[in-house]
């Protein structure tokens, strides 16, 4: 029996038990058999149809504001259990099909399927993802108010940059590291002090000099004497690396003896100083600045490093009522103090239910295809990336390309990962990791310019990839 749920913030509410004999038209005027009074979308906006199989097909009705299922725009698409819909941008609404008696004893016989649905009572609907519990997808389930929130209190002091916010978030979230990128003044130093205040996290900054030695990042070593037993001691004193977000403020303007002291605390959390090993506290994420246009008495990043960042983010102009609003703001003696949203046991919490979202082999499959034809050394690499590349990404690409779309998702409330959701991470997760040539040098082509078209040419798998 299939079901069809409006997805609202108190809880999901059904609409309908779909019956397997008849199409179900969906839209606002209420001749429609599944009306919905929302402005967002049309009189008679899609349809749900069963087909031969004993499933079940949507087609969008040349609607205004379309059609999505799982993030991905459709005209016609075949519903699994558990798929998200979305109308018109706004109505959220969920299919879930629940297996008969038999299935479900044959399905509690062989392994557990990644995420499953049980019978609804009084109209609610549970998921049930392997290895998460109720309190997980409870937090997931509310990421998308907790989302708008965070962001509602971040615009306190942060105006505009929302694709930057929420790419920061996925981040986090998500348990790595971030790379910003642009001109002095944007702001970004004040994002991430706001974020780790707004996010409940302890926060250092340190800022990166010709003279930084690595020991004013990690900590160092003392020797001191005891008057009364006349011994010396050695006694450790923590660096700001010991700390939950790290803004490492301009990173390309120490060495790169400086700068490779934080590979190990960036990998493995941990800091090793002499023969003694100290773990850091949990969450750990690092968030470094760097000025693109000022070369001078500066250290390019190397490659390799540059590789531990999950994300490069370009912080770029803001708009010009968002600059206005930015100079009307801080020109005045009050301020607005933005307020804790999100707690740091339940931001753990979020890290390691991001771990257990299950994902489709065909947005893996995607995934590796992106990170692979980067390389102009494989055979199926498009020309131009063989024209204008001289090194594409590693592996590394591919693991946080699938990271940062399951963290997309869990900030929408979603536990369904899409191809779409690994599009939308392909920009910051690959343009650091390409290094092009002389020929794309000489053409102005960007490495940004290149995913771009990258992601035009990469075909999203289809059935006949299954």
């Amino acid at each position: 029996m299939a079901k069809l749920f409006l997805q609202q913030p108190e809880g999901d509410q059904l609409l309908t038990e779909l019956a397997p004999t008849q199409s179900y038209l969906i839209g606002r005027a209420e001749d429609c058999s599944i009306c919905i009074p929302a402005d967002a979308i049309s009189s008679r906006h899609a349809q749900l149809t069963p087909v031969d199989d004993g499933g079940w097909m949507i087609e969008d009705l040349d609607s205004s504001n379309g059609t999505t299922v799982n993030g991905e725009p459709v005209g016609q698409a075949i519903l699994n259990n558990g798929c998200q819909i979305i109308l018109g941008g706004q109505v959220v609404l969920l299919f879930i099909e629940e297996p008969t008696a038999a299935a479900t004893d044959q399905v509690e016989a062989e392994a557990p399927a990644p995420a499953d649905a049980q019978p609804a009572q009084k109209g609610k609907r549970e998921l049930k993802v392997h290895g998460a519990s109720e309190e997980d997808l409870k937090l997931v389930k509310a990421m998308s108010l907790r989302s708008d929130m965070i962001r509602a209190e971040i615009a306190k002091v942060i105006i505009g940059q929302v694709d930057i916010i929420d790419q920061v978030m996925m981040v986090i979230i998500a348990g790595g590291h971030g790379l910003l990128v642009g001109m002095p003044g944007m702001a970004k130093t004040t994002l991430c002090a706001t974020i780790a205040k707004v996010l409940d996290m302890d926060f250092k900054r340190v800022q990166f000099t010709p003279d930084l030695m690595p020991t004013d990042i990690t900590g160092t070593e003392v020797l001191e004497h005891d008057p009364e037993t006349d011994k010396k001691t050695f006694r450790f004193i923590k660096g700001p690396v010991f700390t939950n977000m790290l803004l490492a403020d301009e990173i390309n303007r120490t060495p790169p003896k400086t700068q490779a002291s934080l590979l190990e605390a960036m990998q493995e959390k941990s800091v090793t100083v002499g023969n003694q090993t100290y773990k850091l506290d949990a969450p750990f994420f690092v968030l470094a600045t760097q000025n693109p246009i000022e070369q001078e008495g500066t250290y390019p990043l190397p490659e390799a490093q540059q590789d531990r960042f999950m994300f490069n983010l370009w912080v770029d102009y803001p708009k010009e009522d968002e600059e206005e609003t930015v100079v009307k703001a801080t020109t005045v003696a009050k301020r607005e103090e933005p307020q804790k949203v999100i707690s740091k046991n339940e931001l753990l919490q979020l890290q390691e239910v991001v771990r257990k979202i299950p994902v489709s082999d065909h947005v893996i499959k995607y995934a590796v295809r992106l990170a692979r034809a980067t390389r102009p050394q494989d055979d199926k690499s498009p020309d131009f990336i063989k024209k204008y590349v001289s090194n594409g990404a590693g592996p590394r690409a591919g693991q946080f390309l699938v990271l940062a779309a399951k963290a997309r998702a869990v900030l929408e409330g979603r536990i369904h990962v899409s191809c779409n959701d690994v599009a939308k991470a392909a920009v910051p997760v690959l343009r650091h990791r390409i290094i092009t040539n002389f020929a794309a040098d000489s053409e102005g082509l960007s490495t940004t310019v290149l995913v771009e078209r990258l992601l035009k040419t990469i075909e999203q798998p289809d059935d006949k990839d299954y």
